[in-house]
């Protein structure tokens, strides 16, 4: 009982973390672009995650048959999937964010059935076809301008693209940390940014970044959303099983949406709602779909 309370609170922070994530950004891509946002990040979280793995004496080592998978990882999850992220929050709202990226786990299931064969029930198309229906909702939520549009377009390739990078990590052996392998996929995404961010950072005015504000944004975006984040993630997981631990993704849309709400004064409209829950029975439908 003690390691499902204490499991349960890991997975409630790191999801309320990730939901904060999407207000951040949203401040602090207002003075940094994304693309730049993003590497800054990863400057922060790389040196966040060598810190802790040397603290906590992590093997670093990595067998050759894998280098392809990890760098797979890098460029879909950590490249594009971030970047288009980032993107869709600055052309959309923190709150459209939060819940068309938590469609993840239902997209996930796709790439299962391509990737790892798993078998694709009747409950698990439902659950995309929820999903996907949840999303067209949200992306057509406000005034349909085309920030809005491109803005959610955007959020979509960042869901679909975060999914097929978590089932591409599942090809990769238990006993590799993920301290490593998420140190090494971020290496590999700092490899392929850096070429187009050096060229573009001399248009960031360096008084801006100087303010509260947006160094205190980088630091929560490297250390606490990037870094710490996943680690009380997969702390949670250790204590629980994966599919009840999906549940307490929830918790990321709705921080999101809250913290849109309070901070940002974004406004929550009926369709937002009737899409938000396409999404989240549609997850909490995979979540549910267990082998008996």
């Amino acid at each position: 009982m003690k390691n499902t309370l204490l499991g349960s609170l890991y997975l409630i922070l790191a999801s309320s973390i990730w939901g904060g994530m999407y207000v951040v950004v949203k401040v602090v891509v207002s003075v940094i672009p994304p693309l730049e946002l993003v590497w800054l990040r990863y400057i922060v979280a790389i040196f966040a995650l060598i810190l802790i793995g040397l603290i906590t004496r992590q093997k670093w080592r990595i067998e050759k048959r894998y280098f392809l998978l990890i760098i797979a990882i890098g460029v879909i999850g950590n490249t594009i999937s971030i970047v288009a992220q980032e993107t869709g929050t600055m052309l959309s709202t923190a709150q459209m964010g939060a819940i068309i990226t938590s469609s993840t786990p239902a997209f996930m299931v796709i790439f299962a059935r391509l990737i790892l064969k798993e078998r694709l029930t009747i409950k698990k198309g439902i659950s995309v076809c929820l999903a996907t229906v949840g999303v067209i909702l949200i992306v057509g939520i406000g005034d349909m301008n085309m920030s809005s549009t491109l803005g959610g377009v955007s959020l979509v390739i960042a869901a679909l693209t975060w999914a097929l990078m978590s089932v591409l990590v599942k090809r990769i052996p238990s006993d590799y940390s993920q301290i490593v392998v998420t140190t090494y996929s971020i290496l590999v995404a700092l490899i392929i940014l850096t070429p187009f961010v050096l060229p573009r950072l001399h248009q960031i005015n360096p008084s801006q970044l100087t303010h509260t504000t947006i160094w205190g944004g980088l630091l929560y975006l490297g250390v606490i959303s990037t870094a710490g984040g996943f680690l009380l993630w997969n702390r949670g997981l250790q204590m629980l099983n994966a599919s009840s631990g999906g549940i307490y993704f929830f918790f990321q849309p709705m921080v999101g949406a809250l913290l849109g709400w309070l901070i940002l004064g974004e406004t929550i409209n009926i369709t937002f709602w009737i899409g938000s829950f396409f999404i989240l029975l549609g997850v909490l439908i995979v979540i549910k779909d267990r082998p008996q």
